[in-house]
């Protein structure tokens, strides 16, 4: 499940405790704020109180709870896997694999980060015959190495003007697909979906 951030939430550590972060309904790209639920704390009558959810910042795969009342859940059917070493992204529906793709990824003095993550944004470049191609699909992920980066090295599944470098370890850590192929992983993914990246 994503949980929408309605007007702001507030993550805790534990619930109720000393807060840590603070979000509000659009990010700083002006996109709604999605965080991926983990569990859920529920009264005895089943209504929920609190979410485990997977946040959006440094470092990676940090987690926190957010009051129910602060966001609206939607469901989320996709999953999308990144192997690594393979090169190879496999997009999964209801559990079942519907789209296996060559990929680029980071160098060795950039590596694409390894880690369970989530798409938490999804971007389209004002000039599509750019290096991002014609979107780019935000993950929860920022590199370990490019601190100094903008909105502190984020890395995203995105399209190419290179399309040479498919199946390289040649990007900043981002992980490049076909331009056709984005096309299709964008309109195939909501915010949510989950992504393990592998070795």
């Amino acid at each position: 499940m994503a949980a929408v951030v309605l007007k702001r939430a507030t993550a805790y550590r534990r619930p109720g405790r000393k807060p840590f972060a603070s979000f509000g309904h659009l990010n700083q790209n002006d996109y709604p704020t999605v965080f991926r639920v983990v569990s859920a704390i529920r009264r005895s009558d089943c209504t929920p109180t609190w979410y485990r959810v997977q946040l959006p910042i440094k470092p990676n795969g940090v987690e926190g709870y957010v009051r129910a009342r602060a966001v609206r859940l939607a469901p989320v059917r996709t999953r999308i896997v990144v192997q690594v070493s393979k090169r190879r992204l496999t997009l999964f529906r209801r559990g079942r694999p519907v789209l296996r793709t060559t990929v680029a990824v980071g160098s060795k003095a950039t590596p694409t980060p390894t880690g369970s993550y989530y798409v938490n944004q999804r971007l389209v470049p004002t000039d599509p015959s750019g290096p991002y191609g014609p979107g780019a699909i935000g993950i929860s992920a920022f590199s370990n190495v490019l601190t100094g980066w903008t909105q502190g090295g984020p890395i995203a599944i995105h399209g190419t003007n290179e399309p040479w470098s498919i199946g390289h370890p040649v990007s900043n850590g981002c992980i490049r697909v076909r331009n056709p192929v984005l096309r299709r992983l964008f309109a195939d993914t909501p915010a949510g979906t989950p992504v393990v990246v592998l070795r």
